[in-house]
C-alpha cells in the first residue's frame, strides 16, 4: 500500500492523475516539479485524500486555485511547504482553516504582504511552527494576523525578513508557547533583542546567524533572560566580543548546541570560558576564529560532543586537538578544513579515541600522510571522508580506508596528487556503499575510472584535470557506471565525446556540468565556501 512518494526535481513529471490513483497517500513531495499545475494539483487533491505532508517547494506552476483545492479537499494535511509558489492571500483563509495544520512554509512567497494579511479575521490555531524567510514585503503587522489567537506556535522562522525592532518583539507578546526563533539574515536592533527577552520567556532556540546589528549590550541582555537555552546561533555576529561570551557561558550552562562562525572580535582567552561552563554541549562549531591549543584543551572537558568544527582555525596544533581525541569518545564529526597546524599524531589520537567517528574533513592540512589515514580505517563508521590538497597521502593510505570504512559514501581526495589506480582497485572492491567522489587533479587514468562502475551505489562524480585519461577511456567509465546522476568534467571534453552518449546518459537521469577553469576551488566566505580560484 502506497503511503509516501517523492518526485522532488522530477524532470518527466506529467501524470498527476496517476498520482490520484493513490488513494492511502500520505506523503508527497513535489518539490521543483516545474510541469506541475493548478490543474494536477487539483486531481491529486480530490484523489489523496488521506494527505498529511505535502511539498510543493518551488512549483512555479501552482497558484491560489491549486492550494485552494489542497486546503478543502485534503482535510487532514499536518504539513504544508509552499516556499516560493507564487500564491496570494486568496488561499490563506482555507489554509488557516485546516482544523490538524502544524507546519506551514511560506519562505519567499512575495505576493504576500502586510495590507493583504490584515483582512485576516483569525490565524490557525493548531500551527505549531510557520516560516516566513524571505518574505520581504511582511513586517511584524502581517505577522500577527497570522499569529493571532495562537496557543500552541513553538516555532517562528522569519530570515531575512524585515528588521527585529521593538515593534516586532511586541508582537510576539501573546505566544507563550514560543520555544524556537530564528532571524537568521535580518537586521537585528539593541533594543529589539532585549525586548525579546523580555517577552518571549519559553525559548530554547535562537538563531542570529548573519544578523547586522548584534552587539554584546542586545546579545548580553538577551542570553542572560535565557538560562534554559539548548541552541544558539551566532554564525558571522561580528560586533561581539568576550562580554557576551562570558555572558553566554555563564547564563546559559545547558547549551547543546553553540554555531560561533567568524566571530573575529572574540578573542582566544573567551573559548576557555566555553569548557569550563558549558559541559552539556553536543553541537560546536567554532570556525575561522581565534580558539587556540588552550581553548581546546578547556572545550575536551564537553564530553558529549558529537560534532566539532575547527576549519581555519589557524591557531590550533595536535597538542589541542589531542585532547579532544583523548575526552571526547562520542565525536561523530570533526571539520578540520585549512586547520594548517594539524598533523598525524592528533588524527591519530581522534581515531583511537573516536570509535563512532562518521565525518572527518581534513581537506589542505597538507603535513597529513597516509599514517592518518591508516589510522582512520579503523573507525569503521565513517561514511564521509574530505582530503583534498593532502599532497602527501598516496594510494595506499587511501586502500585502508577503503578496506576498514565499509560505509564509506563521499570522498573528496582532490589535488592528492600521489592517488593512482593502484587506490582505486580496493576502493572499486570494498566501498560499495560510496555514492559521491572527486578524483580531480590525482593520477587516476582510464584504468582506475572505469573500475569504479563495479559500485553500483555510484551517483555523483568529479573529474576534472586527470592527465591519464582519454576520451574514450570517459566513455566507457560512463557508459558501466549506471547509477550515476550527475558528473562534472571538464569543458574540453565536450567536444571529443560523442552527442548520443550525451543523449543516452541524460535519458538514464544524469546530468552534466563543464568545468572551464583550469583552476576551481573554494574561497572562503562568512558562511560558506563560493567558488573561486585557489592556489
Amino acid at each position: 500500500m502506497l503511503r509516501s512518494i517523492d518526485l522532488s526535481r522530477s524532470k518527466f513529471f506529467t501524470h498527476a492523475a496517476a498520482i490520484a490513483e493513490a488513494k492511502n497517500l500520505e506523503k508527497l513531495w513535489l518539490g521543483r516539479c516545474k510541469s506541475i499545475t493548478d490543474i494536477g494539483i487539483g486531481c491529486i487533491a480530490v484523489g489523496c485524500r488521506k494527505l498529511r505532508l505535502i511539498s510543493l517547494k518551488w512549483c512555479l506552476g501552482v497558484g491560489d486555485l491549486g492550494v485552494g483545492l489542497l486546503a478543502v479537499k485534503c482535510k487532514e494535511i499536518r504539513s504544508l511547504d509552499l516556499s516560493y509558489v507564487p500564491i496570494t492571500t486568496k488561499c490563506l483563509p482555507s489554509i488557516l482553516n485546516l482544523e490538524h495544520l502544524e507546519d506551514l512554509v511560506l519562505e519567499g512567497c512575495l505576493c504576500i504582504d502586510d495590507d493583504s494579511l490584515a483582512v485576516l479575521k483569525q490565524g490557525c490555531k493548531s500551527l505549531e511552527t510557520l516560516d516566513m524567510s524571505n518574505c520581504l514585503n511582511v513586517s511584524h503587522v502581517g505577522l500577527s494576523s497570522l499569529t493571532t489567537d495562537n496557543g500552541h506556535l513553538r516555532q517562528l522562522i522569519f530570515a531575512y525578513g524585515s528588521p527585529i525592532t521593538l515593534a516586532f518583539a511586541e508582537s510576539l507578546q501573546k505566544l507563550s508557547t514560543l520555544q524556537s526563533i530564528k532571524l537568521d539574515g535580518c537586521l537585528v536592533t539593541c533594543p529589539g533583542l532585549k525586548a525579546i527577552g523580555n517577552w518571549c520567556i519559553s525559548l530554547r532556540e535562537i538563531s542570529l546567524s548573519k544578523c547586522l546589528g548584534v552587539t554584546d549590550d542586545g546579545l548580553s541582555s538577551l542570553v542572560t533572560k535565557h538560562k534554559d537555552l539548548r541552541k544558539l546561533d551566532i554564525t558571522c555576529c561580528r560586533k561581539i566580543t568576550h562580554v557576551s561570551i562570558a555572558h553566554i557561558t555563564n547564563s546559559c550552562t545547558c547549551l547543546m548546541s553553540l554555531r560561533m562562525e567568524s566571530c573575529s572580535l572574540v578573542p582566544k582567552e573567551a573559548f576557555v570560558l566555553i569548557g569550563q561552563r558549558c559541559h552539556f554541549l553536543e553541537e560546536l562549531d567554532l570556525t575561522d576564529n581565534e580558539i587556540d591549543d588552550e581553548g581546546l584543551k578547556s572545550i575536551s572537558r564537553c564530553s558529549k560532543l558529537s560534532s566539532l568544527k575547527l576549519g581555519i582555525c589557524l591557531n590550533i596544533t595536535d597538542e589541542g586537538l589531542t585532547h579532544i581525541g583523548m575526552c571526547c569518545s562520542k565525536l561523530a564529526e570533526l571539520d578540520l578544513y585549512r586547520s594548517a597546524g594539524i598533523a598525524d599524531p592528533s588524527i591519530l589520537s581522534i581515531a583511537h579515541g573516536c570509535p563512532d567517528l562518521e565525518m572527518i574533513n581534513i581537506a589542505y592540512c597538507k603535513d597529513i600522510t597516509d599514517s592518518s589515514f591508516i589510522s582512520l580505517s579503523k573507525c569503521s563508521k565513517l561514511n564521509t571522508l574530505e582530503s583534498r590538497g593532502c599532497p602527501l597521502v598516496t594510494s595506499l593510505g587511501l586502500a585502508a580506508i577503503a578496506v576498514g570504512c565499509k560505509q564509506l559514501n563521499k570522498l573528496d581526495i582532490k589535488k592528492c596528487y600521489n592517488i593512482n589506480d593502484t587506490g582505486m582497485i580496493p576502493l572499486a572492491h570494498f566501498s560499495q556503499n560510496l555514492r559521491q567522489i572527486n578524483l580531480s587533479f590525482t593520477s587516476v587514468t582510464d584504468v582506475g575510472l572505469l573500475s569504479l562502475a563495479s559500485i553500483s551505489c555510484l551517483q555523483n562524480m568529479t573529474v576534472l584535470h586527470l592527465k591519464g585519461l582519454t576520451a574514450q577511456g570517459l566513455v566507457a567509465a560512463l557508459l558501466a557506471c549506471g547509477g550515476l546522476t550527475k558528473v562534472k568534467l571538464q569543458a574540453s571534453f565536450k567536444s571529443l565525446l560523442p552527442q548520443p552518449l550525451f543523449e543516452h546518459l541524460e535519458a538514464r537521469g544524469c546530468a552534466f556540468q563543464w568545468s572551464e577553469k583550469n583552476f576551481s576551488g573554494y574561497v572562503w566566505k562568512c558562511g560558506k565556501k563560493k567558488k573561486g580560484k585557489e592556489s
